[in-house]
């Protein structure tokens, strides 16, 4: 196991894949390098899209580790309608995880 520091960023939430529970423009306190939880939401790097373009850093929910490998995780979107899921891109490594989401710091208005 290797061992890496916690650190505090904000995010700006885009797009609306995470709704209800987050929507465009809110700020969040995410937890860089703490370890995976799953339940909770993360920022996490995609893998490119089927054209091989980068897909920006992306807010989803960590639903649990992969039952083939357990080094893997599941990532869905909180709005079914909208939003890349593991039914997407296959499972994330754990290098994929950014950072875990410990809180809403400010609420969009729009």
């Amino acid at each position: 196991m290797r061992l890496r520091p916690v650190l505090p960023a904000l995010v700006r939430v885009r797009g609306r894949s995470m709704l209800p529970t987050y929507r465009e423009g809110d700020v969040l306190l995410v937890l860089r390098g703490a370890r995976p939880r799953p339940g909770r939401a993360h920022v996490v790097h995609l893998p490119p899209d089927r054209w091989g373009r980068p897909r920006p850093l992306s807010v989803k929910r960590l639903t649990g580790t992969d039952p083939d490998d357990p080094h893997r995780w599941w990532v869905d979107s909180d709005n079914p309608a909208e939003g890349v899921t593991s039914f997407d891109v296959g499972t994330l490594a754990e290098e994929d995880i950014a950072g875990v989401v410990a809180g809403l710091v400010w609420r969009s208005l729009g």
